[in-house]
C-alpha cells in the first residue's frame, strides 16, 4: 500500500511513529506503543541501517516496553542488542551506552537478581561519576537505584545511607522541592514504612505530598503517587477507613490524569480490593480484585507478576468463602500460566 511505503521511507513519518509510541508508552498503553515502535523500527532499519542511533533508540524504547510489561527476558534480549550497537558506535563510556546498562540493571533488580543488579549499577555509577561528576542528577539517580536494591533486599539501614546520599545531592543540585528530590523523600518514607516506623513514614510522605502539590499541582501523577503511598501506611496500620479515603482520592485523580487502564490506576484498585478483604467485605473485595485482574491482563498479559498475584488473591478470597468451583477454575489458570514457563 502507498501509505506503508511512505511510512517506511519518510524520516518525518518514522519520527512521528516513534513519537506516537512514546505517547502511548507514557500513558501505559503498551500494546499500542509497541505497534508504533515496530512501524518506526522497520522504517529506520530500511533507511538508516540497524546500527544507526535512531534505530537503536527505537529498539531501546521497545525493550523498555517489554520491561514495563514484565517480559524481562525479552527486555534483556533487546537491551543487549542496543548495548552491543551503542558500544560499537559510541563507545562504552558514552551516556547513551551507560543508560542502556542502567536499564539492564533495573531489569535484573525487577527479576530479584539483586547481586547482578548491583554489579551493573556499579558499572553505571563508575561511568557516570567519571563522565558527569558525583553530583550530576544522572549519577544521583543511579545512587537512588542502588538504594532501591538494598531496600528490596531488606537491608534498610544501607538503603537509607544511599538514599541520604542521593537526597543531599538532589537538594544541592535541584532544590528541596524538585520532583526528583521528592522522589527520594518518598523512597525514604517507604523504608520507614517497611521498618514499621509508620509515624515517621507519614511524616516523610507528608513532606513529599506538600512539595508535589506546590511544584506540580494536586492532580499530577507524582502527587497522586504520594497520596497512594500515604494510604498504604494507613492500610499497614490497620486504619482501613482512613486508608480507603486516601485510596479513593488517589483513584479519582489517577483515573482522570492517567485513565482507568493505566498500571498506576490498577495498583490503587488492587489495594482497595485488599482493604475490602480485611474487614470481610467479600462481595466488594471480589468486585475490585476482578477489576484489577481484567486491567492487569489487558496491560501486561496473563503471565505478569501483577496478574498472577491478583489471581492468587482471588483464590484466597473464594477459599475463605468455601467456593470450591471458583477456586479450582482460578487454580487451573495459574497452573496453565506456570506450565507455559516450564
Amino acid at each position: 500500500m502507498p501509505s506503508q511505503c511512505l511510512e517506511l521511507s519518510t524520516p518525518k513519518i518514522q519520527n512521528g511513529a516513534c513519537t506516537l509510541g512514546d505517547i502511548f508508552r507514557r500513558h501505559g498503553r503498551y500494546k499500542q506503543a509497541m505497534e508504533w515502535y515496530e512501524r518506526a523500527l522497520a522504517g529506520y532499519e530500511n533507511t538508516l541501517g540497524v546500527d544507526h542511533p535512531d534505530t537503536l533508540g527505537t529498539v531501546h524504547n521497545m525493550a523498555f516496553v517489554f520491561e514495563k510489561q514484565g517480559q524481562y527476558e525479552k527486555a534483556l534480549e533487546w537491551y543487549e542488542r542496543v548495548l552491543a550497537g551503542r558500544e560499537k558506535a559510541l563507545g562504552v563510556d558514552h551516556p547513551d551506552t551507560v543508560h542502556t546498562v542502567h536499564r539492564m540493571a533495573s531489569v535484573f533488580s525487577d527479576q530479584g537478581q539483586y547481586v547482578k543488579a548491583l554489579g551493573w549499577y556499579e558499572r553505571v555509577l563508575a561511568g557516570r561519576e567519571k563522565a558527569l561528576g558525583v553530583d550530576h542528577p544522572d549519577t544521583l539517580s543511579t545512587v537512588n537505584n542502588m538504594a532501591l536494591v538494598f531496600d528490596n533486599q531488606g537491608q534498610y539501614e544501607k538503603a537509607l545511607e544511599w538514599y541520604e546520599r542521593a537526597l543531599a545531592g538532589f537538594e544541592k543540585a535541584l532544590g528541596v522541592d524538585h520532583p526528583r528530590t521528592l522522589d527520594i523523600v518518598q523512597n525514604m518514607a517507604s523504608v520507614f514504612d517497611n521498618q514499621g516506623q509508620y509515624e515517621k513514614a507519614l511524616e516523610w510522605y507528608e513532606r513529599a505530598l506538600a512539595g508535589c502539590e506546590k511544584a506540580l499541582g494536586v492532580d499530577h501523577p507524582d502527587t497522586l503517587h504520594a497520596v497512594h503511598n500515604m494510604a498504604l501506611v494507613f492500610d499497614n496500620q490497620g486504619q482501613y477507613e482512613k486508608a480507603l479515603d486516601w485510596y479513593e482520592r488517589a483513584l479519582d485523580g489517577r483515573e482522570k490524569a492517567l485513565g482507568v487502564d493505566h498500571p498506576a490506576t490498577l495498583h490503587t484498585v488492587y489495594h482497595m480490593a485488599s482493604v475490602f478483604g480485611n474487614p470481610g467485605q467479600y462481595e466488594k473485595a471480589l468486585e475490585w480484585y476482578e477489576r484489577a485482574l481484567a486491567g492487569y491482563e489487558k496491560a501486561f498479559g496473563v503471565d505478569h507478576v501483577y496478574t498472577q498475584d491478583t489471581l492468587r488473591c482471588l483464590v484466597d478470597l473464594h477459599e475463605s468463602a468455601g467456593q470450591t468451583d471458583q477456586v479450582q477454575s482460578l487454580q487451573a489458570r495459574l497452573h496453565a500460566s506456570n506450565s507455559s514457563h516450564n
